[in-house]
């Protein structure tokens, strides 16, 4: 029986609705994940902070013990050995906090820093504070294929977007490999809701779980060509529904989404009351179906329409062409697809990456790998 130790660093992210752990290798590689999402009530849009910190609290030991599990297995490339690993964690990297701003600050965050530094304090290991944001934002570059991307992304700097139900924010954003720090100034926000928001209440009043992305993008996924259509729908008939449009409403690099939240709501009430008068269920019939596909993907075009107008406008601009997307409502592929079409033509010239879609949402690997490399750079605890 062979033994083998797998030395890395810990990091754990306890966000509003994700409890995440991961593990890094000593050079910065993502070695092992592991999420459990926060339960939602059906109908509910989201959770109180006191429930969501004793929801972490119940789930860490579960997401800890499989992340750990796993790492003590070897893999199906250790060339036929049996046996497990050794885990020896040298540092831990929790997300204290939602970004590195002054006051900034969510008690969520508060369940995985006293797991975090309880840890530490009990092996004697390092305990490194970075903030959610900053995760994202490595867990973005790190889940890149084209390494020469990411080192140029670390090395140059870069503009990003943050995409979320807690953040909407256009950066620009610096990496300082000494301190292995990111320096990051904020050029715009969203007025009102985040993206997330947006997305995740409309999902809902369409009677979709909540957290709704991936539901959401399945549902607008019927839509084809100028308008939305039910699978079997015939063309010209009540079932094949026009494009329905949303406002971007946008002004210098601050994004404000009320208003397509507005719009949207007040359709399918429409739809609801006529759907319920005629006898039948929100996504039942056939023509109701379409009409919210046709809702959801007119809420991806308003978030697509409204991130071109700035990311536009920053890459004329700042000069900076390198962009980095990330978020959970980033692993959208309509958005994906629509930013890389407008952007990333020669008239443009911008150059897009995003965080893949498993590492798109709430995830604790880029804190890890931020752990390494503050681990490397022998920095302080911050």
């Amino acid at each position: 029986m062979g033994t083998e130790i797998i030395r890395g660093v810990l990091g754990i992210d306890t966000s509003c609705y994700t409890t995440s752990v991961a593990f890094a290798s000593l050079d910065g590689r993502l070695l092992a994940q592991k999420r459990q999402l926060l339960p939602v009530k059906q109908g509910e849009r989201g959770l109180r902070q006191g429930d969501a910190f004793f929801l972490h609290g119940r789930q860490l030991p579960h997401v800890m013990e499989a992340l750990f599990a796993e790492l003590r297995q070897f893999g199906e490339a250790e060339a036929g050995k049996e046996g497990l690993r050794q885990v020896r964690v040298e540092a831990v990297a929790v997300s204290t906090r939602p970004r590195p701003e002054e006051g900034a600050y969510l008690p969520v965050f508060l369940a995985g820093e006293a797991v975090g530094r309880s840890v530490a304090a009990a092996q004697g290991i390092p305990f490194f504070a970075t903030t959610h944001q900053e995760g994202h934002i490595m867990a973005g570059i790190a889940s890149l294929e084209d390494r020469e991307q990411a080192d140029a992304l670390l090395e140059k700097g870069f503009l990003s977007v943050h995409l979320s139900g807690g953040t909407t924010e256009l950066l620009r954003v610096q990496f300082d490999a000494a301190g292995a720090v990111f320096s990051i100034e904020k050029l715009g926000a969203t007025t009102d809701l985040h993206a997330g928001q947006l997305v995740d209440r409309v999902g809902v009043a369409l009677g979709l779980p909540f957290p709704a992305g991936p539901r959401l993008e399945a549902l607008a996924a019927q839509c084809d060509g100028g308008g939305c259509a039910a699978e079997g729908a015939a063309e010209g008939s009540i079932e094949a529904i026009e494009a329905i449009t949303f406002p971007a409403s946008v002004k210098g690099y601050n994004v404000s989404f009320s208003g397509a939240e507005a719009q949207a709501l007040r359709l399918i009430d429409q739809w609801r009351k006529a759907n319920e008068a005629a006898g039948g269920d929100m996504l039942g019939d056939i023509a109701t179906k379409a009409a919210s596909a046709a809702i959801a993907r007119g809420i991806e075009r308003c978030l697509a329409s409204t991130l071109e107008k700035i990311l536009r406008r920053a890459i004329e601009e700042t000069g900076c062409r390198e962009v980095l997307i990330v978020g959970g409502v980033a692993a959208n592929g309509f958005l994906r697809r629509r930013l890389r079409e407008r952007l990333e033509h020669r008239a443009v010239g911008g150059r897009l990456a995003f965080a893949t879609p498993a590492l798109s949402g709430d995830n604790a690997a880029g804190v890890a790998v931020l752990g390494a490399k503050f681990l490397s750079a022998s920095t302080a605890c911050r």
